[in-house]
């Protein structure tokens, strides 16, 4: 245990730092585990718990920012992207966009509390342009409660957690190192695994750009609509020749398309 505990000491800091800022760049590994850790060790005197929260806090935000630039300049595109990245549902794009549109810039206090929609909403952000000082403003004040409610819960719960009651096998650190790298690889598979299965089940009525021409082309009797989001369509407002536009949220009370016709809806 005094191996362990040495190691997280030395290395506690820097690994902190790099976690949060690799999941904020949207590598797909849960960001709670480093944040509770470093406030049950902040409470055991292992680590200083001011420090440790600004360097996650500064991780974070590095992390932020990058995606906000990156979304200012690549627009709507980075979606998609963050999408593949995270290994999340393309659902949470909607749910994001949903989201930000409800709240505006206030969703940046608490997006990252919900899974998988906190990148996207600082990409959201970006895409938007919304001005860099409300960004700064909204997302640090965000940044700074979710960093705090999970670093808090383990220095408060450390409390009943002592280290004289710890009992782990003596693996020594190499070993340890494997078992989390293990941890964190199962949690990517079961996220790619769960992601491939909804994609399968979506692309069993895909239609590719090239059917769809050949469709037009021909004269099917087909109704084409373009049901992306309101944000999306701003953004970049062309659409598909003949192509209606009706936001998803809306088609439950679209009647306009005759029911004889195919209908052909895409969102990208």
């Amino acid at each position: 245990m005094h191996d362990i505990l040495q190691a997280l000491i030395q290395y506690g800091y820097i690994l902190l730092f790099l976690w949060l800022f690799l999941e904020r760049l949207g590598i797909p590994i849960p960001a709670a585990i480093p944040l509770v850790s470093a406030g049950l060790l902040a409470e055991m005197e292992y680590m200083r718990f001011a420090y440790a929260m600004s360097l996650a806090f500064a991780a974070v935000m590095l992390g932020d920012i990058a995606w906000f630039f990156i979304s200012r300049i690549r627009g709507v595109r980075v979606l998609s992207l963050l999408c593949r990245i995270t290994l999340e549902p393309d659902a949470c794009v909607r749910k994001t966009q949903n989201l930000f549109t409800k709240h505006g810039p206030a969703s940046l206090l608490f997006a990252k509390f919900i899974p998988g929609l906190g990148n996207l909403t600082v990409a959201l952000a970006g895409i938007v342009r919304l001005p860099l000082k409300t960004f700064l403003l909204f997302d640090s004040i965000g940044s700074l409660l979710w960093v705090g409610f999970f670093m808090g819960a383990g220095y408060i719960f450390s409390r009943e957690i002592q280290p004289e009651n710890i009992v782990l096998p003596d693996w020594g650190q190499g070993s340890i190192l494997i078992a989390v790298i293990l941890l964190v690889a199962l949690y990517i598979t079961w996220k790619y695994l769960r992601r491939g299965y909804l994609l399968k089940k979506l692309f069993s009525n895909r239609m590719t750009p090239e059917e769809l021409k050949g469709k037009i082309d021909s004269g099917d009797e087909i109704a084409i609509l373009d049901v992306r989001h309101a944000l999306e369509f701003e953004a970049d407002p062309y659409i598909i020749p003949g192509a209606l536009y009706f936001p998803l949220e809306n088609l439950k009370r679209f009647s306009a398309v005759p029911v004889e016709r195919e209908i052909v809806t895409y969102c990208a």
